[in-house]
């Protein structure tokens, strides 16, 4: 029994890792680029190295068939809705968080780099779901999941001039996802994971990889500019509704859900991955 737990979480963890690569991948350039500390090296700043790094991961992924094609165009069309989110949160008028350090690439206040950070959001979810082998039963149709994900993204930025739907958009998922099941290929054993469950699970996940983020001063809340401190944990709920809008995007162009809600990756969309 031991051996194949251990056989099971090797697996699960080696997966897991591969999954998320290009978010790791950008955490370990993070760190390994504080020492920069807004200095200009050859013309350009530490953001505008963050983002030909980004740009070599995202090639050489492609390069040796660990993305797909399919995946990897799902991924800049969130890296584009993204930056639109970025220059609208980061205006000096909104001041939801600020990048604090100069950059040569950028457009207004957000450096290029910056979409990045939400293409390996949209990565791990394109790779989990080959990876892993993921397919889902009682997904709601996609016209009700594509109408939460618009209104979601647009309150993104609209609550800082309107009223905040925060509360009725968590509500409203809730009630359309409730009986929704993601079942994963584990060392050749299935498992059912609720959908809600795994996505303020991942949502955990990524508070903390943004705490690792804003220590490294890639970006800076309000409350941190005179000193880290941890992220507030309300961002979870924040990170939860762009998991959903990440994850309806994915399903909608890389897979297939028939009459029944059983949803499925499409033999295209799968194929040459690692």
């Amino acid at each position: 029994m031991l051996t194949l737990f251990t056989q099971g979480f090797i697996f699960t963890a080696q997966r897991a890792i591969a999954a998320a690569l290009f978010g790791i991948l950008l955490l370990l350039a993070f760190a390994l680029s504080a020492s920069m500390d807004g200095q200009s090296f050859f013309g350009f700043y530490r953001y505008d190295y963050l983002f030909f790094a980004a740009v070599a991961i995202q090639l050489l992924m492609l390069y040796f068939h660990l993305e797909t094609l399919a995946e990897a165009k799902v991924i800049a069309l969130f890296h584009v809705m993204a930056m639109v989110m970025e220059l609208i949160l980061t205006d000096p008028h909104v001041g939801s968080w600020q990048y604090p350090e100069p950059a040569v690439l950028k457009i207004l206040t957000v450096p290029l780099f910056a979409g990045f950070m939400y293409s390996a959001i949209g990565s791990f979810f394109a790779r989990a779901i080959r990876l892993f082998e993921v397919s889902f039963q009682k997904l709601p149709p996609s016209n009700h999941m594509l109408c939460l994900a618009i209104v979601s993204y647009i309150n993104f930025m609209s609550k800082f001039f309107i009223h905040d739907l925060r509360s009725i958009l968590f509500v409203w998922s809730i009630a359309i996802f409730w009986k929704t099941k993601a079942t994963l290929r584990i060392d050749q054993r299935s498992y059912q994971i609720p959908m809600l469950l795994l996505l303020v699970f991942l949502a955990f996940l990524i508070w903390i990889a943004e705490n690792i983020s804003t220590f490294y001063d890639i970006w800076v809340y309000p409350n941190q500019e005179n000193g880290w401190q941890v992220v507030w944990w309300g961002k979870i709920g924040s990170w939860y509704l762009l998991l959903l809008l990440s994850l309806v995007l994915i399903l909608k162009i890389l897979g297939q859900r028939d009459k029944q809600g059983t949803w499925t990756i499409n033999t295209m969309a799968n194929k040459k991955g690692k």
